[in-house]
């Protein structure tokens, strides 16, 4: 397969896709699409890991998200172990999460920080990106604040430390804080209905950037309201280039590179 497009996070093993997994898997073939499959807890890890071995043109990340920490006692051996098939090229979704949950409190977030911290240092064991879960507090960038001084210090000790800070919702300040500590940035369809993006795709290196589309949440503005799939990276591809004013198939070439670079696909 010629790969023309990455989708550098989605969720394919979700219920969502238990009727047409297949032929969607089938149709991003056909399209030159390949996708990284990402886990959120040790089962959705497992099934992102099946889906892998089953695809070529799919890998996977296995980790614990921030909003499961009060599910599941997070046990590095268990995706270790996943972690030895050759189709994990990532450690996450994992980080730090301060707008789910219903209260925030000072307990919850030193139990986000710790299991991030767990993630860390398997990510630096294995030598393997993370895929970063950044969320913060509404109207704040407190989640960030907090993501950055985990990785400054982590990257004391693991300097090869690196990897993508998914769905970004930051501002300028924070992209190059996470850029020059080797980290990307990955952007969804919700950039083709939302401009609060704009400022941080103009500003930051264009080698800096990742597509995803986090499906099967925020379909872009031509299916909005509706299930994305992976399908949709050709919309997020084609509107970065639009918001930086830049040939698309420039773009397109560098994005793949990027998350090729990234995830040592």
């Amino acid at each position: 397969m010629t790969t023309k497009y990455i989708d550098a996070h989605c969720h394919l093993q979700f219920a969502q896709y238990d009727e047409d997994r297949d032929a969607l898997a089938t149709e991003m073939q056909e399209e030159g699409i390949m996708g990284i499959v990402v886990g959120c807890d040790l089962d959705s890890s497992k099934k992102a890991v099946e889906l892998a071995e089953k695809y070529e043109h799919i890998y996977a990340s296995i980790g614990l998200h921030p909003n499961h920490e009060a599910d599941e006692w997070y046990e590095a051996k268990q995706y270790r172990e996943l972690a030895k098939s050759p189709k994990v090229v990532a450690i996450g979704e994992c980080g730090l999460d301060y707008f789910r949950p219903t209260e925030v409190t000072e307990e919850v977030k030193r139990k986000q920080k710790a299991i991030f911290n767990d993630q860390i240092q398997l990510a630096a064991e294995l030598d393997l990106p993370l895929i970063i879960h950044s969320r913060p507090t509404k109207g704040t960038q407190d989640a960030y604040a907090d993501v950055l001084a985990l990785l400054t210090e982590a990257k004391k000790t693991y300097p090869n430390l690196r990897g993508d800070m998914h769905f970004f919702v930051g501002g300028v300040e924070e992209a190059q804080a996470f850029i020059a500590l080797g980290f990307t940035l990955s952007f969804t369809a919700v950039i083709t209905f939302a401009r609060d993006y704009d400022a941080v795709i103009k500003t930051v290196p264009l080698e800096s950037i990742l597509s995803e589309t986090d499906a099967p949440y925020v379909a872009p503005l031509s299916r909005r309201g509706q299930r994305n799939d992976p399908l949709s990276v050709k919309d997020v591809v084609t509107k970065i280039a639009e918001i930086r004013g830049e040939d698309r198939e420039v773009v397109r070439l560098a994005l793949v590179a990027n998350s090729r670079k990234m995830f040592s696909l």
